[in-house]
């Protein structure tokens, strides 16, 4: 009867997941489907402009798509997103009160979130300023909101479901910062500079006094002064001690453009843009003195102080997390990055190293495809735009700065070693023996000699006839795509590239991968393309399919993987290239950027949402995971009717050293087996 239930529980789930289901043994050997999973857990919505600590938790307001992103900073070396909320405004300011997070929302005005449960922030009240809301802080039962050029707002919060504005105050600049101490609200007021308004009676809120900076960017106060980031003018000290005699009695000129500032004990944490993090001896107001500082790898312009951490919001990197223990001595010790975009993958063994765009270079443990885990990862000074693996080196696309190359041999701790800065923006690279081969846009093709990876060197090229855009590497020759062309280049002498042919589709072409005779290429206007290479003098176009928006596309056995900006993965069967036929999909969501097929797994760059990695595709594809004892035969079996007098058939029979043991079955069209069912024994 047990036998029985389990069966039937088999079957039906069989036919829920149509392409097939494996069963579950109770003890070895034992079978399961391996499922879709994803890096990050959370989408990257944006840059980070403002951050606020409070406990183990960084509360960071996102730019860009907008939103709030709370991420676990226990421990710094590996931050962890574990919750968020997007909004439909452009958050500048955060502030954190007990349980709530306050947003200062520009548009939106003051956001209100429950963050009691991280993992689920709720939006809880709002309150529509007259203004622009740059700047939040909460002092009691007051959120005190810079809102641009309407000045100072002051809300009862008391009761955060029901924010009620209680009074303000215009001043003569925008407003985009604020902190309060004792009865006085002190305000970045940008060209007006800082202004001190006595908020002893928020219904009556009055201007004191104020001190005319160059640009007042953000506004610290501790005891008797107030602590100005001004823009080029670096940092302004301001004796506050007689609010309506506002004096300034020292500073400090960064280098940079002083965006944030903090202060902690004897110190100034300024946000100094391009220039990172300065930190700034402030023990004797009347003569600051740099003392140490770190740069940061994004536009730093927001900054945070929480016991020998500071946390930097460094809008495009995201957040960074400085060790300041010893000020003279800054290290960068973690970080998590809000705005990565995946849009190339290469993958090496277990690992995926992901171009994350403005998140640099990923390293994601994909072992366990249900979960997915990041383990290291490079930051460049300019964004990643593609990858490509050899041995234990990442061959990186890094735009402005042309090649990189990135030792990944030990995953945890990716290290550049090398690279060639190029003439033009690398979008695209490909790497075939000794060299790695660099589409470099405006510059066109552009061929470096990697043997020594510590020494690049650049040995030839070719200026292609539009843009350089995406390049893959078969045997002699180089394919690079580009400006609704294919132009097929001989390498086979690298130091005197030669053009050999090509294809022009008149469309936006975008990637190309080449598999035996046939260049694939994705055309944002005119779809896949199959470009018969056999003779690359005279390149013919045999096929293609056109109702997809081409982003890319990777070739492996008799299907070709292409990815619609859009719509997401779309698989076609090119078995006969004159006749692709659509068979299979998975959506995505918008911006849909990258993909590469590696060992039977689907790898897909979904830009935000970061890496999809699919073992299975309905119609395509199903993999199985066998755990059985090593080094003893197993046999795995599929059936479609359980009814059939000999109803299994074998897919494969064999014995390995280490497990788990992965098969993919592609097997799988639900036209053909509407069910399969799969076992697996071991004598």
């Amino acid at each position: 009867m047990k036998a029985l239930h389990h069966l039937a529980r088999l079957a039906a789930l069989a036919i829920c997941f149509a392409a097939g289901l494996a069963a579950t043994h109770a003890a070895p050997p034992s079978l399961q489907p391996l499922i879709t999973g994803k890096w990050p857990a959370w989408p990257r919505i944006g840059f980070a402009n403002d951050v606020q600590v409070v406990g183990n938790f960084a509360y960071i307001g996102l730019q860009q798509e907008g939103g709030l992103a709370v991420i676990d900073v226990s421990d710094p070396a590996n931050c962890v997103q574990v919750g968020g909320y997007v909004t439909d405004g452009f958050p500048n300011g955060v502030a954190v009160l007990g349980n709530y997070v306050f947003m200062a929302d520009y548009y939106e005005g003051l956001q209100v979130f429950n963050v009691s449960n991280p993992a689920n922030c709720v939006q809880v009240g709002s309150y529509g300023t007259s203004g622009h809301a740059r700047g939040v802080v909460v002092a009691g039962n007051y959120a005190y909101v810079a809102d641009s050029d309407a000045g100072l707002q002051v809300f009862d919060v008391s009761n955060p479901t029901n924010c009620v504005i209680v009074g303000g105050c215009y001043t003569d600049g925008n407003s985009v910062d604020v902190a309060v101490s004792g009865n006085y609200a002190y305000l970045a007021d940008d060209e007006a500079g800082l202004q001190v308004i006595d908020v002893s009676d928020p219904a009556n809120c009055v201007r004191v006094g104020g001190y005319d900076t160059w640009l007042a960017r953000a506004v610290a106060v501790s005891g008797n002064y107030a602590y100005v980031a001004d823009d080029t003018n670096g940092l302004q000290v301001i004796d506050v001690s007689n609010p309506t005699n506002c004096v300034r009695v020292g500073g400090y000129d960064t280098s940079g453009i002083a965006y944030g500032v903090t202060v902690s004990a004897n110190y100034a944490y300024v946000a100094d843009a391009f220039r990172g993090l300065q930190v700034i001896d402030i023990s004797n107001p009347t003569n600051c003195v740099r003392v140490g500082g770190a740069a940061t790898s994004g536009f730093a312009v927001g900054v945070v102080v929480s016991g020998n951490h500071t946390y930097v919001a460094a809008n495009q990197a995201g957040l960074q997390v400085i060790n300041v223990s010893n000020p003279t001595n800054c290290v960068q010790v973690g970080g998590y990055h809000t705005s990565g975009r995946a849009q190339g993958v290469g993958v090496s063994g277990n690992y995926a190293f992901v171009a994350d765009q403005f998140g640099g270079l990923q390293a994601v443990d994909v072992s366990n495809p249900a979960s997915c885990v990041r383990v290291g990862g490079y930051d460049s000074r300019d964004t990643v735009e593609g990858v490509a693996m050899s041995g234990n080196y990442a061959y990186v696309a890094n735009r402005s700065l042309g090649l990189t190359v990135v030792d990944v041999s030990i995953p945890t701790k990716c290290v550049r070693v090398g690279g060639y800065n190029t003439s033009g923006i690398a979008w695209g690279v490909a790497v075939s023996g000794n060299y790695a081969y660099v589409a470099d846009e405006f510059a066109g093709l552009q061929v470096i000699d990697a043997r020594n990876p510590t020494n690049c060197l650049r040995v030839g090229g070719y200026a292609t006839s539009g843009n350089a855009l995406s390049v893959a590497v078969s045997g002699s020759y180089a394919y690079v795509v580009g400006s609704g062309s294919l132009e097929v280049i001989n390498v086979s002498n690298p130091t005197n590239c030669m053009l050999v042919g090509g294809y022009y589709t008149g469309g936006g072409t975008l990637g190309v991968a080449v598999s035996g005779n046939y260049a694939y290429i994705a055309d944002e206007f005119g779809g896949l393309q199959v470009i018969d290479v056999s003779n690359p003098t005279n390149c013919v176009r045999v096929g293609g399919y056109a109702n997809v928006e081409a982003y890319a596309v990777a070739v492996a056995g008799n299907y070709a993987y292409v990815v619609d900006i859009f719509e997401g993965l779309q698989v076609f069967d090119v078995s006969n290239p004159t006749n692709c036929v659509r068979v299979g999909s998975y959506a995505t969501g918008e911006n849909t950027l990258g993909v590469a097929v590696v060992a039977g797994r689907i790898y897909v760059c979904a830009a935000q949402q970061g890496l999809l990695v699919l073992p299975s595709v309905p119609n395509v594809q199903l993999t199985l995971r066998v755990n059985a004892t090593t080094n003893e035969t197993f046999t795995l079996e599929s059936a479609t009717n359980l009814l059939k007098p000999i109803a299994w058939t074998t897919l494969v029979t064999t014995n390995v050293p280490v497990m788990p043991f992965d098969f993919v079955d592609f097997d799988v069209q639900r036209s053909e087996k509407p069910q399969k069912f799969y076992r697996v024994r071991q004598p």
